[in-house]
């Protein structure tokens, strides 16, 4: 897996985040909403790096084209 650059002592917005996981600010709000990223409403929505480093490692393999149903590579593949 590719390291994502920590941000010293900060949160990451929404934006940030897209831009890490090289996606959209609507794919973001979409795993929020799906429970899949932790993240605080502080005006808009903040993710600690931490949250984000976790969600990584632990949906690493996973296809996330449906956050309300994330399925393993393996079977999205063999279909």
């Amino acid at each position: 897996m590719e390291n994502i650059t920590v941000k010293q002592g900060g949160l990451y917005t929404v934006a940030e985040t897209a831009a890490l996981l090289q996606t959209n600010v609507h794919r973001v709000y979409d795993l929020i909403h799906a429970g899949l990223i932790p993240a605080l409403k502080l005006g808009g929505y903040k993710i600690r790096p931490a949250a984000l480093e976790a969600f990584l490692e632990k949906h690493e393999g996973y296809d996330m084209s449906d956050p309300q149903n994330p399925m393993p590579l393996e079977s999205v593949l063999s279909k």
